[in-house]
């Protein structure tokens, strides 16, 4: 495939509920589109996850767009590309700024399943059919009306529900949690809130059974991670720490974790990704697919992902009404009983829908 046309659009999309971390509060979310056209008229979609301020990363929206109309796009506009594997290769001199590439590896992704006449998910090497999913619940007003949601995401179905913590909001709560919900699959994301000075804080979590405990000291460590798996019994799942196949590989021999959190974006695109999930699977390392509050394409690229064999724990790829009033893709993403079909069809397996695209586009730029 050859790339003739790039378009990046500036999307603004309001969530139905606000969703609070313990970096901050999100009630809308902006991100950039990518559109990519190549010299036989095949259409491919990618999504970026940054958001507007570097809470998660040092990426965001407007370093994103730079990385992509400066780096990115020129190496990539009209020159021959085989396979998406080879995007990689292609990126390697341009350091980090993961999220930029993924947004454009992801387009590409999605060109070439359509190409060679195969869904993204079968074109990835993935088998299920569906796939089990969860939800990540934000930090609530109180306790009380936490369970509340919680109990409401149970009775949809979900298979795992996921809650966020940070130092002065977490053994009561989880405590109340498990009151009310001895049986629930739950685990906690701190969000790299806590350092081993927390370490008694921590052990005491030990006590709820839960699945998982994801990134609770820093985001670029794994020494510390090590350290606190010795000390306590529940698993850490790393997040921010794995941005790429070789922190995975250093965090497995240290013994930094007992799970890793997959996200495309954090670690570059799919070839990543997929990278990532093979080596896992080689240790005997769960994963599952974190979600960055993407939007339809972002999801659509989730739910490929998760059908590869080793993603064995609910992922955060909830249905598209749980925090969107309209999605830019049709059929949105629908959630049965805690499953998400995998699309069999060619390409994404979703129709972006232009005309909530169109709606929702602050800004566009088209290269070619």
């Amino acid at each position: 495939m050859k790339l003739e046309q790039i378009t990046v659009r500036h999307m603004r999309m309001p969530m139905k509920s606000p969703f609070t971390t313990s970096f901050g509060t999100i009630d809308e979310k902006e991100f950039l589109l990518i559109e990519a056209i190549d010299q036989s008229g095949t259409v491919g979609w990618g999504e970026a996850v940054a958001f507007v301020a570097p809470w998660y990363t040092e990426e965001t929206l407007k370093t994103t767009w730079h990385m992509l109309e400066d780096f990115l796009i020129p190496i990539l506009l009209h020159k021959e590309v085989g396979h998406p594997d080879e995007i990689s290769a292609l990126f390697s001199s341009i350091r980090r700024n993961c999220m930029a590439k993924s947004s454009i590896e992801g387009a590409i992704w999605d060109i070439y399943a359509q190409q060679t006449k195969q869904s993204l998910a079968k074109a990835l090497g993935g088998h299920k059919e569906q796939i089990e999913v969860g939800v990540s619940v934000g930090i609530q007003s109180s306790t009380e009306a936490l369970i509340e949601l919680l109990k409401s995401h149970v009775n949809k179905g979900y298979k795992r529900v996921k809650v966020k913590i940070k130092p002065g909001h977490d053994v009561e709560v989880i405590r109340a949690i498990r009151a009310e919900m001895p049986d629930l699959p739950l685990m906690v994301d701190a969000n790299s809130a806590y350092t081993l000075n927390d370490m008694d804080v921590l052990q005491q979590l030990d006590a709820f059974n839960l699945l998982m405990i994801e990134q609770p000291l820093a985001v670029d460590d794994i020494v510390d991670h090590a350290k606190l798996q010795q000390k306590i019994k529940t698993p850490i799942c790393l997040d921010e720490s794995i941005t790429s196949y070789e922190d995975a590989r250093k965090a497995i021999e240290l013994g930094s974790c007992g799970v890793i959190n997959i996200k495309i974006g954090r670690v570059g695109g799919l070839t990543e990704a997929r990278r990532i999930h093979d080596l896992c699977k080689e240790n005997k390392i769960p994963v599952w697919c974190g979600g960055m509050l993407e939007a339809g394409i972002g999801r659509a690229h989730n739910i490929a992902l998760t059908s590869l064999t080793n993603f064995v724990l609910p992922g955060d790829t909830a249905g598209s009404s749980h925090y969107w009033y309209e999605d830019i893709i049709t059929p949105e993403v629908i959630v049965e009983d805690g499953y998400i079909r995998v699309p069999q069809t060619i390409g994404i397996g979703y129709t972006p829908n232009l005309k909530v695209i169109d709606k929702l586009t602050i800004s566009r730029k088209v290269y070619q």
